[in-house]
């Protein structure tokens, strides 16, 4: 338990480190001293001992730090859900973007931004990527149950088979909707960060404690179900029900992420696999270890991604999926 608190704290503190440190790289580079100033006056009043331009203080504060903000919240949030996902389906290559989820609430997100509008004002593309993303996780799990039990091994074939589906749907709305409006879905198709904003992260960090408090009073469930079902119900434990509560929480987290951040794939798919490398198999130290790893992963990813091809914005999307299907390959290989 100790080298277990040890580790948390360890990862918080290299969080917090990196989340400061990153707001020096971008297009246009702010030295670390006046990065720290800049943080230390919005943060605690205290004034900067270093001259500090306003174009700086604007870049730094309004533009850099929600969105690395942003990138560590997507990154635990999609984490968390993969965690939760390859227990419950008790499938090592369940991820919320290879089960159709993600693509899912992608297709509710381009709906809202082609042809349905504001209907619910700020609300209505994270309701939007909810209803799309827990549309696709139901058809996954229709398609990949027989005979009242779901079959894990048909599982990630459902999910690929959904994804591609949900991707021409929004290929499709694309394709017949506004072409000015192009360039905007094609941030939900590919990922990125460049709508993050202070007055919009509120809901991703309600709706990301909220699914890490559910997900560790389930972590007792989830260990059961990892070791399989008749272990669950010999325990006392309803694994349909478990199943849908994680099913629920999963789709309402990645469809308020992905709102923001478009569709950021292999993230839940390789992060949980770390955490249990670190800490072993129990659920109720791999989530919280998963969630800050997914953070620190993603913070970089986007450091990466904004500078690689400065002063052009990579899609974020696409570093993952690079980094992702390279870990796919070698997780395949060695089951």
């Amino acid at each position: 338990m100790t080298r277990f608190r040890l580790l948390l704290l360890g990862l918080a503190v290299l969080l917090a480190l990196s989340c400061a440190l990153s707001l020096v790289f971008g297009a246009a580079q702010v030295p670390l001293e006046r990065v720290l100033a800049i943080l230390a006056r919005q943060l605690f009043g205290i004034e900067p001992a270093v001259a500090v331009s306003v174009g700086q203080d604007s870049i730094v504060w309004q533009l850099r730090a929600p969105r690395v903000l942003l990138g560590a919240l997507v990154g635990a949030g999609l984490a968390l859900v993969g965690t939760a996902l390859q227990a419950v389906t008790r499938n090592p290559l369940a991820d919320p973007h290879l089960l159709g989820v993600s693509s899912g609430a992608a297709f509710g997100a381009v709906l809202v931004v082609l042809y349905l509008g504001e209907f619910a004002g700020m609300l209505s593309l994270p309701l939007a990527a909810f209803v799309g993303a827990m549309a696709s996780m139901l058809l996954v799990l229709a398609i990949a149950s027989r005979g009242g039990r779901l079959h894990s091994e048909r599982l990630l074939l459902a999910g690929v088979a959904v994804s591609f589906v949900m991707m021409a749907a929004s290929n499709l709305l694309l394709y017949l909707g506004n072409p000015h409006a192009a360039s905007s879905v094609l941030f939900w198709m590919l990922g990125g960060l460049g709508l993050a904003r202070w007055e919009l992260l509120w809901l991703p960090v309600l709706c990301l404690a909220l699914a890490l408090a559910v997900l560790l009073g389930m972590g007792r469930a989830l260990n059961a179900l990892m070791a399989g079902e008749q272990s669950a119900v010999s325990l006392g434990l309803e694994p349909r029900r478990v199943r849908l509560l994680v099913f629920v929480v999963a789709s309402l987290l990645t469809g308020v992420l992905v709102s923001l951040s478009g569709a950021i794939g292999f993230v839940g798919l390789m992060l949980p696999h770390v955490a249990r490398f670190l800490v072993g198999a129990e659920h109720r130290r791999v989530l919280p270890v998963a969630a800050l790893l997914g953070a620190l992963f993603l913070v970089w990813v986007d450091v990466a991604a904004r500078t690689w091809l400065a002063p052009q914005d990579l899609p974020i999307g696409i570093v993952t999926a690079a980094i992702g299907g390279a870990f796919f390959v070698a997780l395949l290989r060695r089951r």
